[in-house]
């Protein structure tokens, strides 16, 4: 049997490489506020942590009991961009996480396949240094479908192409902190690291492997997980 090699890796963005769950919850706790409904963190981390802007405020609005239609849930999406955008300068990168795309970089193609709006990713992204790092960005606004459907990551293996003729599902590794994005790229057929930055590890037992930080991981000890 033709052993399967790791020729591309996926990275969820919040939670995975960059410390921004935080801002999102004051963000969305802000933008919530004036339609009289008030989150705190516990209730964020249980509902609404894995979901992108519209599908996190449609369920916001319906555990809460209000009515809504596609331009109230636009129009409160759009108050929370802004206020996260004034936020983007507090957002930390978790430890490892500029060490380890760096040293991936230079071997595989990566990309990123989030949640979250693409302009945010490319900014961050920007500030730390890395956004030449990523062939490929995948955010919430780029599909029909977010998590826990895996098109997101289908999508960001598939602008990969260009970088990895023929790179097919089972060939990539994906970098993921949620249940929702684990089920996501388990369903698009490939092999995934969790990283406990948001869930305990008992809470991530899906994933095939799963770490506490990505500080120390190495391209050479990835390639032998994955075989």
């Amino acid at each position: 049997m033709v052993p399967i090699l790791m020729r591309a890796v996926l990275f969820d963005f919040d939670g995975v490489l960059v410390n921004s769950e935080p801002l999102h919850f004051e963000a969305l706790r802000d933008c919530l506020r004036p339609e009289g409904i008030e989150i705190d963190e516990a209730e964020y981390a249980q509902n609404y942590l894995a979901y992108d802007d519209w599908g996190a405020i449609r369920r916001a609005l319906e555990r809460h009991g209000r009515g809504y239609d596609a331009g109230r849930v636009q129009a409160i999406a759009e108050r929370k961009a802004r206020i996260f955008e004034d936020l983007m300068s507090r957002i930390p990168f978790f430890p490892g996480a500029r060490e380890l795309v760096r040293a991936l970089a230079s071997e595989v193609p990566l990309a990123i396949a989030s949640g979250a709006l693409r302009r945010e990713i490319e900014g961050i992204l920007e500030g730390g240094g890395l956004r030449q790092a990523f062939t490929a960005i995948v955010g919430a606004d780029d599909v029909a479908n977010t998590k826990p459907h895996p098109e997101p990551y289908l999508a960001a293996m598939a602008a990969l192409e260009p970088r990895a003729p023929g790179l097919r599902p089972a060939e990539c590794l994906v970098f993921e902190d949620s249940m929702a994005g684990i089920a996501a790229a388990l369903a698009a057929g490939m092999r995934v690291v969790a990283v406990a930055h948001s869930y305990p590890r008992a809470k991530l037992t899906a994933a095939h492997h799963v770490v506490e930080t990505l500080e120390g991981l190495t391209p050479a000890q990835l390639r032998a997980w994955f075989s």
